[in-house]
């Protein structure tokens, strides 16, 4: 029998300039008012999808880097991904929506709150991107950025406050009939007293009645794996899409998780990909041999792109020299990085050839992402089939020619499949995520 699968959407240009430096920008939709995101997620639902991440970056990065940021929007501007949520919510039904969430950015006791009550508010269907983005904190009075392993220890402190805040009414303190509303004896008081934050409690909020927010986490390296065993319940992966690579990042995962006294089912990993949906295979390869030898134009786009990713300017760097790691702060993702470098050796390996690979396409099932939507059924199917997969989430901006482009052929097949889901059960994203 074919295995179901989970399938989200990742906004990864976050609550920004959606169709800039694309055709159809001129549909006209306004990327700072809500319907063009309502219209979107409410395809995204029809389509079946588990969940919405939204990306958010709130820093416009260093002053060398700030106008490669802006200059064709890859880093910026952004507004508030939290406060588009509650647009989302009341335009769908069964759509989870997890905003970015940054530590830095909240206090514990006013986050657990704010999220406590979107979570009500939404039929339970919040989720918490969080992560550890340290090159924000002097934006919000905090202590000076932290190294990368820190951050992640900050976030977990952090997140441990928020669930202690959440559960200090403990069962039994809503009572809610007679002339008793609550019992106050039932409430724990949290006192925090931690390496990054000091809160008391408890909250002034009431329990859950299908569970907390979904946490999510992108991290790819040895602590973001660990952070991710230990507290996610849906893991943002970026891996090649074949099955021995698949295998082994699920493996990491699972073993992270078995450590931190969790079952490796606690966790969906879902492997993130940007499929180019083309109408025949004939025009796959034209497209695939057409990037194979990029030209300058192409390799300095790339290279725009990566440095509002990486924060650091590449365009400044020589193309044709190797790349010297020491150019990227300690801020700079690891992942990032390693996503530039390609499997190459940066001491040999001239910085050109690494932006040219990222030029290049490939073939859906090739280490690609070119192909016919059959052929991206044949690739999602493989991969839940060989790989254990537990599911996709689909890469672009949140706009509705966007989302038509890439579901509008491959929808149908994975349900003929039996792959995509065509109905939802009951309990918010946590029912979702547990529904197989």
């Amino acid at each position: 029998m074919t295995k179901q699968q989970h399938f989200g959407w990742f906004l990864a240009r976050g609550f920004g300039p959606q169709g800039w430096g694309h055709p159809y920008l001129d549909w006209n939709w306004k990327w700072t008012e809500p319907a063009l995101y309502q219209q979107a997620a409410r395809e995204l639902e029809q389509a079946g999808f588990d969940l919405l991440i939204i990306e958010d970056a709130p820093s416009l990065g260093n002053a060398a880097t700030l106008d490669l940021r802006i200059r064709q929007a890859f880093g910026g501007p952004k507004l508030d991904p939290l406060m588009l949520a509650p647009y989302l919510f009341a335009a769908t039904q069964h759509l989870g929506v997890a905003p970015t969430v940054n530590p830095a950015a909240y206090l514990p006791y006013t986050a657990a709150r704010q999220f406590a009550s979107l979570q009500h508010l939404s039929g339970h269907r919040l989720g918490l991107n969080v992560v550890t983005d340290t090159g924000s904190a002097r934006h919000f009075g905090s202590a000076p950025s932290l190294g990368h392993d820190a951050a992640y220890d900050r976030a977990e402190e952090w997140l441990g406050g928020i669930r202690d805040l959440w559960r200090s009414w403990n069962p039994g303190a809503l009572i809610a009939a007679g002339d008793r509303y609550a019992d106050g004896s039932q409430l724990t008081t949290v006192q925090h007293r931690g390496e990054y934050f000091d809160f008391d409690g408890p909250l002034n909020a009431i329990p859950f009645t299908d569970g907390e927010p979904v946490i999510v986490s992108p991290g790819g390296s040895g602590r973001g794996l660990g952070f991710a065993g230990a507290n996610s319940e849906v893991q943002l992966a970026l891996a090649p899409l074949d099955p021995d690579t698949i295998r082994a990042y699920r493996a990491k995962i699972h073993a992270a998780a078995v450590e931190r006294g969790r079952a490796p089912s606690d966790i969906k990993i879902l492997f993130a990909i940007q499929p180019v949906i083309v109408g025949s295979a004939e025009e796959a390869d034209r497209l695939v041999a057409a990037s194979a030898n990029p030209d300058d134009a192409a390799v300095t786009y790339i290279a725009e792109k990566q440095s509002s990713d990486l924060e650091t300017d590449l365009t400044a760097l020589d193309f044709d020299k190797p790349l010297d790691l020491s150019v990227f702060g300690d801020h700079v993702s690891q992942g990032s990085i390693t996503r530039l470098l390609g499997g190459y050796d940066p001491a040999t390996t001239p910085l050109r050839a690494m932006l040219a690979k990222q030029a290049k396409l490939g073939r859906l099932g090739q280490g690609g992402f070119v192909g016919t939507a059959g052929e991206l059924a044949d690739l999602i199917e493989d991969l839940g089939e060989t790989a254990d997969n537990d599911g996709v989430l689909l890469w672009g901006d949140l706009h509705p020619v966007t989302v038509h482009r890439m579901l509008d052929e491959v929808v149908p097949i994975l349900r003929r499949r039996g792959i995509l889901r065509t109905e939802y059960s009951s309990g918010g994203l946590r029912g979702n995520l547990s529904d197989f």
